[in-house]
């Protein structure tokens, strides 16, 4: 989990200022968090305390209103109703890295991946999206080898993985989708060599910076299971108390920090 956060919190300066390159500054005195660690931190605290992510959610939205969220998750969760919007946004994807380390099968994992998702991304694409982020992180966390996680991403989920991130870093453009966004994400991690690479890798292809080094950064932590201190340390440097303590309180149930 603290991987996808650093992602977002790295990727935060470059979703508007993106950077074709892997040659960057990790960090910036403008680095931040935005609602992709928002919203992660309240799937996370919807699984430690048992609650309805659906009101996780919107209780985080009101906690932090300036996080930068969608216009259509803004509408939602300021609003009166719990009904989905049929969102194929790649909102349901950057949030579900806490459901990929929580659970201990891979059928669980896709089910509470789906239920995360569907409280406002109900179209198949998001649920698509969702599931597949956390399948990564399952299959990466028990073991199985870039080859076998690629090769079960195109085959349930019927993503291209084949293109290569030189490929894509010349023509690819800010995407918001699932369909637009994971498959990139996971194709940066499957050309990492450790967790930085991975993170250098996502923001390097531009779009939306922070978004896909979230994704990318639940999968790059569960397969390296090793982060660098420096970069954990900037995490707990730039979360405020409540997002720090929620996100120590699941990382030592869950073993995932």
């Amino acid at each position: 989990m603290i991987g996808a956060i650093a992602g977002d919190l790295i990727g935060s300066i470059y979703e508007h200022n993106n950077v074709k390159t892997t040659d960057f500054a990790l960090f910036k005195p403008e680095s931040t968090f935005t609602d992709d660690s928002v919203l992660t931190v309240a799937v996370a605290d919807s699984l430690l305390q048992d609650a309805c992510v659906a009101n996780k959610l919107k209780e985080y939205y009101n906690l932090y209103p300036k996080a930068g969220y969608g216009s259509g998750f803004t509408g939602w969760a300021s609003g009166p109703s719990n009904e989905p919007y049929n969102s194929w946004g790649n909102g349901s994807a950057m949030r579900v890295s806490p459901v990929g380390f929580a659970f201990n099968t891979l059928d669980e994992v896709l089910e509470k991946a789906e239920k995360s998702a569907a409280v406002t991304h109900n179209h198949i694409e998001g649920i698509k999206g969702a599931q597949a982020v956390a399948a990564c992180i399952f299959l990466a966390r028990t073991g199985k080898s870039k080859h076998c996680i690629s090769d079960y991403i195109q085959q349930q989920f019927s993503y291209r993985l084949d293109e290569p991130l030189d490929s894509i870093r010349e023509h690819y453009q800010f995407d918001p989708s699932c369909q637009g966004t994971v498959p990139q994400a996971i194709t940066a991690f499957l050309e990492s060599e450790n967790y930085e690479d991975a993170i250098r890798k996502a923001v390097s292809i531009g779009g939306d910076s922070d978004t896909i080094a979230c994704m990318t950064g639940g999968i790059a932590q569960a397969f390296y299971k090793d982060i660098p201190d420096s970069i954990q340390d900037k995490v707990y440097e730039i979360l405020d108390s409540r997002l720090r303590q929620v996100m120590t309180l699941f990382c030592n149930r869950y073993s995932c920090h």
